[in-house]
């Protein structure tokens, strides 16, 4: 099962990358008048919770691990 293995490595590296790099989010306030349009756009850099990191990374390296034992 080499695909469940590495399904696992892609899975494990993404839980250590969403530690360290902030998802961005962009909103945008404001208001319509006819045709006017008046407006704020604010961009927010939020981190996944260290809970859904350490669960991506468990359970890569527990496919890594199932994906060894049944080749």
């Amino acid at each position: 099962m080499k695909a469940l293995f590495w399904t696992g490595v892609v899975v494990l590296i993404l839980g250590f990358l969403s530690l360290l790099v902030p998802i961005p989010r962009h909103e945008r306030e404001g208001f319509r008048a006819g045709d006017i349009s008046v407006g704020v756009e604010t961009r927010h850099d939020e981190p996944v919770p260290p809970v859904v990191s350490a669960a991506m990374i468990l359970g890569g390296a527990g496919m890594m691990i199932a994906g060894k034992r049944r080749s």
